[in-house]
């Protein structure tokens, strides 16, 4: 493989998990790119990216050091943390037409061997990083000091590029990414990182978020009696009401009113009375909601295991309270209206919110596009003050009428 050709060629799903090449990371990274720029147009993106993710252990470094045994989520952020350091790497090598793997080879080339590089798909993370028993994020000052060297050598890079000395000049780009991959070498043994499980765990993590195909996870009451099943089909009807000034909602399925009146709970009124429509977007697109279940008397007797853990009250309180959670994010975006794509800490959080759960198993997509099609319902409701909502699990849908 030339360095012309670094193209996406695979679907992302096919990633051998045993031994991840550096040249099919590196297309991996094409395929998850969400920068419309495309080639050394896009450069920029990419580059403020690789110098935020390395800002990005040095505070957890200074986290860990400052709160020492109350940090217990080190030693993954300092992983994932790497991860996206070699995604935004391998990202900027391939808008330059520059081979992963023959950055590789060039750290161990100097002025006279500089050129003798062979070009092929072989070569993984751990070729370029020495063998030893991997045993975890350290805090050591050779970590810190290699990470501020890391962060300096992607300073310089950044600096040429401000100046217009590396968009006109790809031997340039070449040789600053060769140094700047040797720190990344460096900073990870010091700190006891496995560059290629970081770059392992990055493949899952973004395809979570931007897969090839969208397959959705099977129903998670599939296979038990319908009559503990999440209907397929639900048609709510919402209507506000005003009593004593006081505004409630109150819900209707079938004729039947359904749940409690609800009101926002709040002294400054938000309309947070609408919020089930949350759980309906839950129930639809991830086939997901403790909360549903209780209202429609569904939950799974027939298997005390699940009927406890997975439609319990605790189930009941995480998803009332990511709804809370996501709402209070929410209004300040204005309700994510105009809103495409959802942060990735939002999304992270939400997710581990969830740890434990049958839920867990949605991927980020799934809940990216739950949480956007109940924010688009909530604003039509919000502009309407009543109407019916349609979830439809086999469709995976949401829908606003108006009565």
């Amino acid at each position: 493989m030339t360095g012309s050709e670094v193209k996406p060629k695979y679907k992302a799903e096919s990633v051998d998990w045993t031994s991840l090449g550096l040249n099919e990371f590196q297309r991996h990274t094409l395929l998850t790119d969400q920068n419309e720029r495309t080639g050394i147009e896009g450069l920029r993106l990419p580059l403020l990216g690789l110098f935020g993710e390395v800002g990005s252990l040095l505070s957890a470094l200074k986290k860990k050091r400052r709160d020492v045994e109350s940090y217990i989520g080190y030693n993954d952020a300092i992983i994932e943390e790497f991860g996206d350091v070699l995604w935004y790497f391998a990202n900027i090598a391939s808008r330059a037409n520059l081979d992963l793997s023959i950055t590789a080879q060039r750290m161990f080339r100097g002025l006279d061997d500089w050129d003798q590089v062979e070009s092929h798909e072989f070569g993984t993370f751990g070729d370029v990083q020495p063998r030893h028993e991997f045993l975890g994020p350290g805090t050591t000052d050779a970590f810190e000091d290699g990470l501020i060297r890391l962060a300096g050598k992607v300073g310089r890079l950044l600096d040429d590029v401000a100046k217009g000395q590396v968009t006109a000049n790809r031997d340039g780009l070449s040789a600053h990414l060769v140094e700047i991959l040797r720190a990344i070498v460096d900073a990870a043994d010091n700190a006891d990182i496995d560059l290629d499980e970081a770059a392992k765990r990055n493949v899952e993590k973004t395809l979570s978020r931007w897969p090839a195909t969208r397959t959705f996870t099977p129903p998670f009451d599939s296979g038990i009696d319908s009559d503990e099943q999440l209907p397929r089909h639900i048609e709510i009807q919402f209507v506000e009401k005003e009593q004593g000034g006081r505004l409630y909602v109150i819900q209707k399925c079938n004729g039947v009113t359904i749940g409690d009146r609800l009101t926002d709970n709040k002294v400054e009124q938000d309309d947070y009375r609408f919020h089930d429509v949350f759980h309906l977007a839950y129930a639809a697109i991830l086939g997901w909601s403790p909360v549903m279940r209780a209202l429609f008397r569904v939950k799974r007797r027939s298997r005390s295991d699940i009927d406890e853990n997975q439609d319990g009250a605790r189930a009941i309180l995480i998803e009332e309270g990511i709804s809370t959670w996501v709402f209070n994010h929410a209004i300040k975006l204005d309700f994510f209206s105009n809103i495409k794509t959802l942060d990735y800490s939002l999304l992270k959080a939400v997710k581990q919110q969830v740890g434990g759960y049958e839920v867990q198993s949605c991927p980020l997509w799934e809940w990216e596009l739950a949480i956007l099609e109940g924010y688009k319902v909530f604003r039509e409701l919000r502009r309407a003050r009543k109407g019916w909502v349609v979830a439809d699990m086999n469709q995976r849908s949401l829908e606003f009428r108006h009565l």
